[in-house]
């Protein structure tokens, strides 16, 4: 049976685009390292002390709880004793890229997708080949469009994480009562009225899980992206395991761990106040 040449038409597809569109990869390459060297360089303005009772204090004001205060406290001052500061700052930065990016092109897919059935059957079969495609996968078109660094770890990463942001949005829209959608109807609003002022803040906790879910992935990708330069904590992480150094590997995982809990936290606390 003659062998179906798969991989050689993905690579084939893959430097198409590379020969072809490189101008288009190399000015996003440069607005993105912009970008993130300016939100590094704003982050490390603040010194560490200052910057972690800002975090505390902030956390505080949204969620009105003070053992979640007191542990961002206390763990970003953990963060600092154990000399990653700097790592988790490049960590926070590439996370928040990331989302703010997955989510700028998720939320307006998953709304088209609920409103529109054609869209959805497309969509939906290409979120599941996303969701179980392995993490690792992502980073073999990052490196031949924008080679080693930031920049590509950050687009693997929002390929990565993007999914739950499309489909939660869509879902959440779908689950509006239908006869509430029918009265809007009845009273004459327009598309744009009913879906602003009707679907989207009915779907928003559906919407902040999707939102609260890509940061998770975000933060998970952050490991294996520092295998293509990504640095911050996962490049800890790379740099423990290549040297055996269970400790410090163990370090820069609580790091992790920390910032993740932070940020899980303040979400799911937001998405709730929504309902």
């Amino acid at each position: 049976m003659p062998r179906i040449p798969l991989g050689e038409a993905i690579e084939a597809s893959i430097n198409f685009f590379v020969e072809n569109f490189s101008f288009l990869t190399i000015a996003f390459t440069r607005i993105m390292e912009g970008v993130i060297s300016f939100m590094e360089n704003t982050l490390m303005l603040l010194h560490p002390l200052l910057f972690i009772v800002i975090v505390a204090a902030l956390v505080f004001w949204l969620t009105r709880k003070r053992g979640l205060s007191l542990f961002s406290l206390a763990g970003l001052l953990l963060i600092w004793n154990m000399q990653l500061w700097d790592a988790t700052v490049s960590t926070i930065t590439l996370v928040l890229i990331a989302t703010l990016t997955a989510l700028v092109i998720g939320i307006p897919i998953g709304i088209v997708a609920a409103l529109s059935s054609r869209v959805n059957r497309v969509v939906q079969p290409v979120l599941d080949v996303m969701q179980t495609m392995p993490a690792f996968v992502y980073l073999i078109p990052a490196i031949p469009f924008f080679g080693l660094g930031k920049v590509a770890a950050i687009f693997a990463t929002v390929i990565f994480s993007m999914p739950p942001a499309i489909r939660l949005t869509c879902l959440g829209i779908q689950q509006v009562p239908k006869d509430l959608v029918e009265c809007a109807d009845a009273f004459g609003s327009s598309r744009w009225q009913k879906l602003f002022k009707l679907q989207l803040p009915m779907a928003t906790p559906t919407i902040m899980a999707g939102v609260n879910q890509t940061v998770m992935l975000a933060l998970s990708m952050v490991v294996i992206a520092a295998m293509i330069g990504a640095r911050g904590l996962g490049g800890e992480v790379w740099r423990a395991i290549q040297r055996l150094q269970m400790g410090s590997g163990f370090e820069a995982g609580i790091a992790i761990v920390i910032v993740a809990i932070i940020l899980d936290r303040v979400l799911q606390h937001l998405g709730s106040k929504k309902q």
